[in-house]
Formats: C-alpha cells, sequence, structure tokens
C-alpha cells in the first residue's frame, strides 16, 4: 500500500507553467501520477500539458478535487501557496521550493493548526510510492516497489537509501522527504505513526542530520510506542564544526545543541539500529529484518 498517495491520488501543480514544474510534471504524468491541473495566477483559462489552468486553489478544487498539491512556486511567495491549499483543504500539500524564509513558514504553520491538510517540507525532494505514484523531484529510477518505508531530511541521503535498499532487493514502499528547513510541515513522529500503520512497510529507515531536534523527539515516540518493525537510522553530521550552517537552513550545531552525536545516543536508546555510516543502510536494514 505505502503511505500518503495511491494509484488514485489527483494532484494539482501551483506554479504548472514554470520551466522546473513543467519538466517535473511531465515525468510525474509519465510514471503514473493522476495530474489533473494547475494553478497559476494570471494565466487561468488556459491549458498546459493539456491540463486545465486555473487562477487560483478554490477553483482548481470545485473543478478537479484533488488530493494532493504540489507546490513549485518561488521563495518569496510559497508560502501564500501553502497557505492558499490550507484554506481550500487540499488533504496533502508538497512544497519543494528551497529558501522559504523563516517567518513566512511561522504563518504557514499558524494556517496548518487545526486545519485539513498535511504539509510535506518546504525544502522538500517529495514522496513517492513506487510504481504507482510519484510528486516532487525524486527520480524514478533506482526505486523500486518494496518493503522499506524511507524519511530523510536530505534528499541526497535519500536516494542513497533507496539506491541501497533497491540493490539489496528489498525495495521501497514509500519514500518521504521532509526537508531540511528549520521550520516545516510533517515530521519524523508523524511519518513513523503511518508507516507503523501500513502493512505493506516492514522496516523503516530514518535520515536525519545536524540542527533541531526532530531525531530526538521521534527517539521519545520510539520509547513510549515500542514498534515491532525495525528502524533503522543514519544521522548525518558527526564530524561537522560547531556553530556553522552545513547546507540545508536547519542544518545548524550550536554549542553541541542538535549535534550528530545527541540524536544517534537518544535514537539507539530508543531501540533504532544505527547505521555506521551512508554506505550502509541498505545492508543494516537487510540484517535487520533477518537477511529475507
Amino acid at each position: 500500500m505505502g503511505i500518503l498517495v495511491d494509484a488514485d491520488t489527483k494532484v494539482i501543480c501551483q506554479g504548472l507553467t514554470g520551466a522546473t514544474a513543467t519538466r517535473l510534471t511531465e515525468r510525474a504524468i509519465a510514471y503514473g501520477t493522476r495530474m489533473v491541473g494547475g494553478v497559476v495566477p494570471g494565466k487561468g483559462g488556459r491549458s498546459h500539458l493539456h491540463l486545465p489552468v486555473f487562477e487560483t486553489v478554490a477553483e482548481a478544487v470545485i473543478a478537479t478535487r484533488p488530493d494532493a498539491s504540489a507546490v513549485f512556486v518561488p521563495p518569496d511567495k510559497a508560502a501564500s501557496a501553502m497557505i492558499e491549499a490550507i484554506e481550500a483543504e487540499i488533504p496533502l500539500v508538497i512544497c519543494v521550493t528551497e529558501r522559504v524564509p523563516v517567518l513566512d513558514m511561522v504563518r504557514v504553520k499558524r494556517a496548518l493548526e487545526g486545519s485539513k491538510t498535511r504539509l510535506i517540507g518546504p525544502n522538500s525532494q517529495g514522496v513517492i510510492t513506487p510504481d504507482v505514484c510519484k510528486i516532487g523531484v525524486m527520480p524514478e529510477r533506482p526505486h523500486t516497489k518494496g518493503r522499506v518505508g524511507i524519511v530523510s531530511r536530505s534528499a541526497t541521503l535519500n536516494y542513497e537509501a533507496v539506491d541501497q535498499t533497491t540493490n539489496v532487493h528489498l525495495g521501497q514502499s514509500t519514500s518521504v522527504g521532509i526537508g531540511g528547513d528549520a521550520v516545516y510541515g510533517m515530521n519524523f513522529i508523524d511519518c513513523l505513526k503511518l508507516f507503523f500503520d501500513d502493512p505493506a512497510t516492514e522496516g523503516i529507515i530514518l535520515i536525519g542530520e545536524i540542527g533541531g531536534t526532530a531525531e530526538e523527539e521521534a527517539a521519545e515516540y520510539l520509547k513510549q510506542v515500542k514498534p515491532k518493525k525495525p528502524i533503522v537510522a543514519y544521522v548525518a553530521g558527526l564530524n561537522a564544526p560547531t556553530d556553522r550552517r552545513m547546507g540545508h537552513a536547519g542544518t545548524v550545531d550550536v554549542f553541541g545543541e542538535g549535534s550528530a552525536a545527541a540524536k544517534i545516543e537518544a535514537l539507539e536508546a530508543a531501540g533504532a539500529i544505527i547505521a555506521p555510516s551512508a554506505a550502509d543502510m541498505g545492508k543494516t536494514m537487510r540484517r535487520a529484518l533477518g537477511g529475507r
């Protein structure tokens, strides 16, 4: 089954006519994703990629009844786009936009409170259930339908875990990129809950990095629920310098707070199996599943 998306998921794209959105929407359609329209202010009433273009999300919702929206909107307008989708009660919103201002995301988080929307991102590589549906920038290959759920802050390490689980013949149930920003939507716990309830997911790979407390919070959750499914964790940034941002907006270890070492210790204490290196995530999961 997988989580968040399936073969029936209907998707609109906010910012559809942009070059990147056009290219990735074409790929999503070719993959089998049910793209049903786009939203571009000032271009409503037109057609693009044989899809109807609407002036507002509200209009798109009335006409197409989408289950999800992919947000390909510049950073200065991304928050407004996300809030528009939230107010239109789209169940799933996936924002791939990078460098969305933190204060803008505070407004988005406020709009999410009590809403009917799940937000993934911003700065997300997206979501893919192999051979079924892809939303975002994730490549089609080497994703393979299988048994491992992957949730990651890092896009590159996400793809590495996908490649490794494919190579050891485990495949993926669903792969989720929650993004590496300091303020964002769905977190590790949100995804873990869904994976625990998903019969197609037999094991989970959790990929964290320095900065913030999401990994420690996930560890506390794991202590409480004592999951039956194995969790393999890898945390990047063990040798990162203190007080320096490393790539993502949320990756900064300020005087020992949010360090990789602390996150690894917390996850291991909660029962997660720590992959010794980024190159060992797939093999570690294979062993955790008993070599099956």
